[in-house]
């Protein structure tokens, strides 16, 4: 049986400004945004992930603190490359720091403007052997 994460709730004091930080800088995609009386909510979807972010007002999500999410991660293939393109859409970023030369022991971080904070991995690996290929995705 397989066993897929794909929604992480993150909690924000501000659903247009997350949107906007999650979609504009980081270029996740927004899947929907809906309304429906006091409900409020987005999900949004890294590109090339199977895993989507949910933001809003709904039940669940107002028993996290905005800002209070630590350490989520991002994959990418090339760590240098991600971050100058974060710091090209005015994300502000820490250093690269590589832990382990091998593959998998390169990271940097940021957070979102309520403070979650996201660690980013580098997997060269992933250039390769996407977890989602090409001709799989929408």
């Amino acid at each position: 049986m397989d066993w897929t994460l794909e929604v992480v709730i993150v909690p924000v004091s501000d659903i247009g400004r997350a949107i906007r930080f999650y979609r504009d800088q980081l270029g996740f995609a927004l899947d929907h945004h809906t309304v429906h009386g006091e409900m409020d909510f987005a999900q949004l979807t890294p590109r090339g992930s199977g895993c989507s972010i949910v933001i809003g007002n709904l039940p669940g999500q107002s028993e996290m603190a905005p800002g209070s999410l630590r350490g989520l991660q991002l994959v990418v293939s090339d760590a240098e490359a991600a971050r100058e393109e974060l710091l090209g859409r005015g994300v502000d970023c820490s250093d690269i720091s590589v832990i382990d030369p091998r593959d998998g022991g390169t990271f940097f971080g940021f957070s979102d403007p309520d403070g979650n904070t996201w660690a980013v991995q580098q997997l060269k690996v992933r250039a390769e052997k996407p977890l989602i290929p090409l001709e799989a995705r929408i």
